[in-house]
């Protein structure tokens, strides 16, 4: 029971992992959530109508809490369910390939969506853009200046990764995770009252 009520207590950071079919989402996922690389796994194509969810334990600098990400594979046309899932999110990962230049492009559109649905005019939403792909440096068509570029724009960082061969799959949900957590650190002191203002009334 004592463990049981430990557990619940921890932190919790949620992720959504963004983009289009076939960059490398679940990909990215499988790798940080059990070390696998599975090649062949296409959720877009498998299991249009799925999302998946994964979640565990991690120690993230000394503290144990727990990380929840949630794969949108295939829902990107359904409006409603995709707007939903984004409301859940505490911060996201945007990611496409460095093979593809369309999957660069696209993720403007998931960005204006997830700002559009959280209302966030001030951009503060732990966000960071994933180059992901970099182990196909024969096949690789977007230079990673312009990615930084645009990620300069959005005022975001930019990591490029392989979910082949784990380059910073681990370091990009760890960041994404200090974003989160600070940020809910931030909105904590700004929620709670200021002892100097109290007044008591006897």
């Amino acid at each position: 029971m004592a463990k049981a009520k430990a557990k619940q207590s921890l932190p919790l950071h949620k992720i959504i992992m963004v983009g289009s079919g076939g960059v490398g989402k679940s990909a990215l996922t499988l790798q940080y959530m059990y070390g696998d690389f599975v090649e062949e796994y296409d959720p877009t194509k498998a299991d249009c109508n799925y999302t998946n969810s994964y979640r565990k334990k991690v120690v993230l600098d000394g503290q144990e809490c727990q990380i929840d990400i949630l794969d949108t594979a295939g829902q990107e046309e359904y409006a409603a369910i995709r707007d939903n899932y984004y409301r859940s999110g505490e911060g996201f990962l945007c990611v496409f390939s460095v093979c593809e230049q369309e999957s660069l492009e696209h993720t403007q559109e998931f960005r204006d969506q997830i700002l559009r649905v959280l209302d966030d005019e001030t951009h503060k939403i732990p966000f960071i853009l994933v180059g992901n792909k970099v182990d196909l440096a024969h096949l690789r068509k977007v230079p990673a200046t312009e990615a930084q570029s645009l990620a300069g724009e959005w005022r975001c960082p930019y990591v490029e990764t392989s979910a082949k061969t784990r380059q910073n799959v681990e370091e990009v949900y760890t960041m994404l995770m200090r974003q989160i957590r600070d940020r809910k650190a931030k909105q904590q002191q700004s929620s709670s009252p200021d002892k100097d203002s109290c007044c008591v009334i006897l």
